[in-house]
C-alpha cells in the first residue's frame, strides 16, 4: 500500500477518487468524502462516520446500505476538518438528523465538534457517539479516554442498521452509546506501518518480540512481549477481554478477529481456530463472527479482537443485512428441514495382518521411514533454500509433512501387525494426503506402486525389490510426466533404479546394490545444477535455477543414501 503513490501529500485524495470511481454503485464522491449512491429514506437518520485515510475498509468502505450514509476521509492517519465533516454531513442528510460516529481521538473530537456547531446552527440536529473500545489505551475506571480501534466497526454496524429500521435520531443516538459500552478490544503487532512516501515504518518491533496492545495509527503497543504461537496469541487476545466482561453480561458476543494490513487472511481463519475455541470454553456463543479485515493501519503485521457483547437489540443490528464496498451481510438462509446428507468419509488404506517374514520386512521400512524423518528434518531449511531459487521455498516444509504423516501411518499399521504391503501403503498415502503438491503425489504413487510389489506374505527378496523399484520408477514417470534430464526428482530417481536393479541382475546383493544405487542417485542429483529445467516448479524461472541442483531430486538421494545406511546396519 505503502510502494504505490504518485504525490505522497496527496494519497488521501487520489485513493479515495479512485474508490469512487470503482464502486460507484454504492457510494458518490463529495467534498471531504462520500455519501451513498442511492438516497436515503426522507426522514431516515444519517449515520455519518470517518477519521483519517489509511484504515481501508474504514471509513468510505463502510458506506452503503444498513451502514454509513456518509464518510469523511480525512490524510493518512489525520483528522479530517470541520469543513470536511460538515460537508458529508449535510450532503448525507434526509431530513432525520446527523449522528457522528469515530474513534475517540483529540483531533476528531474538535474537527467534528465544530462541524456538529455550524450544522445545528443551520437547523440539522446533529449528535455525536465517540467509540471507545480499546481496553490497552485506559484502564476500566476511565473507560472514557479510550480510544477506538476494531470497535468502530461494531458501533458503526449497530448505528447503521439501527437507522435502516427507521428509528428516530434519539434512538439511533442511544443504540450507538449502547454498542459502544458493550464494545470492548484488544489488539498485538508484529510490525509497524510506513506511510507513503516514507523509507521507514512509524515503530518497529524488536526481532522475537510483539507489541502487546496496539494502536490503529501508527503507535507502538504498550509493552513488549515474547513473540508466541497461535494458540498462546488467542489465549493473550481472549483472557485481556474476558478480564473486561460487564458484570450484567449474558453468554452471547458478537466478535471481530481484525486484520491491520498485513496479517493475512490464513493466517487470521487460523487464529481464529484457536479464538473461537478459546471463547467456546469460556461458554460463550459466538454470533456470526467477522474475521479478515475492517480497520486497518495502512501496511502494519498486526491482528485485534473485539468483542461485543449482545442483548436482544444488539444482536439484530448486528445481524441485520448490509451492503457496502467493503463490507457485506446477506441475511441467513432458512434452514432446511430435511438434514443435508454429506458424503462418506474416504475410507482407511486397509491393513492386512502380515505373516512373519512380511512382519519383518514392515519393521526395516518403519525403521527406514524414522530416520528419513530425522534426515529431512535436518535439511529442510536447505531444501527450502535451494528450492526458492526459482520455485516457492516450500519443499522442505512438504517433505517433512509428508514423511511425518507417513510414520503415523505406519506406526499405526505396525500396532495391527500389518504385514509390508499394508505397512507402507498406509504410509505412502498419509505422505500424499498431508505434503499435498507435486512432491507429495509423487512420492505417495511411489512408494504405493513398491508397496504393490512388497506384499503383505513371504519374504521380500531382492527379485521382490527390485520389481518394486522398477513398478515405482514407472508410476512416477507416468504420472508426472517427467524424463531424465527435465531437473526433477526424476534425474536422481532414474539412477537409483538403473543401477539397483542392474546389481541385481548381476547377482548382487541386496543392501550392496542399494548402496551403490544410492551414491549413484546423490550424483545425479548434484548434476541437475548444469541443467536448464523444462517441467516443475523451476520451469518458469529456468535460467535463475542453472547453477543449482533440483530440491526434489536432492531430496530423493538424501532420502536414497539415508535406507542405504539402515539397510547396511
Amino acid at each position: 500500500m505503502t510502494r504505490l503513490y504518485a504525490d505522497p501529500a496527496r494519497f488521501s485524495e487520489d485513493q479515495l477518487r479512485g474508490f469512487a470511481a470503482a464502486h460507484p454503485e454504492h457510494a458518490t464522491l463529495v467534498p471531504g468524502g462520500v455519501i451513498r449512491t442511492g438516497p436515503l429514506r426522507p426522514g431516515q437518520v444519517a449515520v455519518v462516520v470517518g477519521g483519517g485515510s489509511g484504515h481501508y475498509p474504514a471509513f468510505s468502505g463502510l458506506v452503503g446500505g444498513g451502514l454509513a450514509a456518509g464518510a469523511v476521509v480525512g490524510n493518512v492517519f489525520t483528522s479530517p476538518s470541520s469543513r470536511q465533516a460538515e460537508s458529508v454531513a449535510r450532503a448525507a442528510d434526509a431530513g432525520g438528523g446527523v449522528l457522528y460516529c469515530f474513534g475517540n481521538y483529540a483531533g476528531d473530537r474538535m474537527n467534528f465538534g465544530m462541524a456538529q456547531a455550524r450544522l445545528r446552527d443551520a437547523g440539522i440536529d446533529t449528535r455525536t457517539v465517540l467509540v471507545t473500545d480499546d481496553v490497552a489505551s485506559a484502564p476500566a475506571d476511565q473507560s472514557g479516554d479510550r480510544r477506538g480501534i476494531a470497535g468502530d466497526f461494531s458501533v458503526f454496524k449497530v448505528a447503521g442498521a439501527a437507522a435502516e429500521e427507521g428509528l428516530t435520531l434519539d434512538a439511533v443516538e442511544a443504540a450507538a452509546h449502547h454498542a459502544n459500552a458493550a464494545t470492548y478490544s484488544f489488539g498485538i503487532a508484529f510490525a509497524g506501518c510506513t506511510m507513503p512516501g516514507a523509507d521507514a515504518p512509524l515503530f518497529t518491533v524488536p526481532e522475537g518480540k510483539m507489541a502487546i496492545g496496539l494502536g490503529i495509527h501508527g503507535e507502538p503497543g504498550v509493552e513488549d512481549a515474547d513473540m508466541a504461537d497461535a494458540p498462546t496469541v488467542a489465549r493473550i487476545l481472549v483472557d485481556r477481554l474476558l478480564a473486561e466482561r460487564p458484570a450484567t453480561a449474558g453468554s452471547r458476543v458478537a466478535a471481530i478477529l481484525n486484520g491491520l494490513g498485513a496479517t493475512k487472511y490464513e493466517e487470521l481463519f487460523l487464529l481464529w481456530g484457536h479464538v473461537g475455541q478459546a471463547l467456546a470454553e469460556a461458554g460463550l456463543t459466538v454470533v456470526r463472527p467477522e474475521v479478515g479485515e475492517l480497520v486497518t493501519s495502512l501496511d502494519m503485521a498486526a491482528c485485534s479482537l473485539t468483542l461485543m457483547w449482545l442483548d436482544e437489540d444488539l444482536e439484530r443490528w448486528w445481524c441485520a443485512p448490509a451492503d457496502a464496498p467493503g463490507f457485506r451481510r446477506l441475511p441467513l438462509p432458512v434452514a432446511s428441514a430435511e438434514p443435508r446428507a454429506l458424503p462418506d468419509a474416504v475410507p482407511e488404506t486397509p491393513v492386512v495382518r502380515g505373516d512373519e517374514p512380511s512382519r519383518s520386512t514392515a519393521t526395516t521400512i518403519l525403521d527406514v521411514l524414522r530416520a528419513l524423518q530425522h534426515a529431512l528434518h535436518d535439511a529442510a531449511d536447505e531444501l527450502g533454500r535451494i528450492d526458492a531459487v526459482a520455485g516457492d521455498g516450500d519443499h522442505g516444509r512438504g517433505m517433512t509433512k509428508g514423511v511425518d504423516a507417513a510414520v503415523r501411518a505406519a506406526e499405526q499399521a505396525a500396532s495391527r501387525s500389518a504385514g509390508a504391503r499394508s505397512l507402507l501403503s498406509a504410509a505412502a498415502d498419509a505422505w500424499a494426503d498431508e505434503a499435498g503438491g507435486t512432491s507429495g503425489v509423487l512420492w505417495g504413487v511411489g512408494l504405493r506402486a513398491l508397496a504393490q510389489e512388497l506384499g503383505d506374505t513371504g519374504a521380500t527378496d531382492a527379485a521382490r525389490a527390485a520389481a518394486g523399484a522398477r513398478a515405482a520408477f514407472e508410476a512416477v514417470t507416468t504420472l508426472g510426466g517427467a524424463a531424465p534430464g527435465d531437473k526433477t526428482l526424476v534425474d536422481a530417481l532414474a539412477p537409483l533404479v538403473d543401477t539397483f536393479t542392474a546389481g541385481i541382475g548381476r547377482g548382487d546383493d541386496t543392501v550392496s546394490a542399494f548402496a551403490l544405487a544410492a551414491a549413484e542417485a546423490g550424483s545425479a542429483a548434484e548434476a541437475t545444477a548444469a541443467f536448464t529445467p523444462r517441467l516443475g516448479r523451476a520451469r518458469p524461472l529456468a535460467q535463475r535455477s542453472v547453477g543449482t541442483p533440483d530440491a526434489g531430486a536432492l531430496s530423493l538421494a538424501l532420502c536414497a543414501r539415508t535406507a542405504a545406511d539402515v539397510l547396511a546396519d
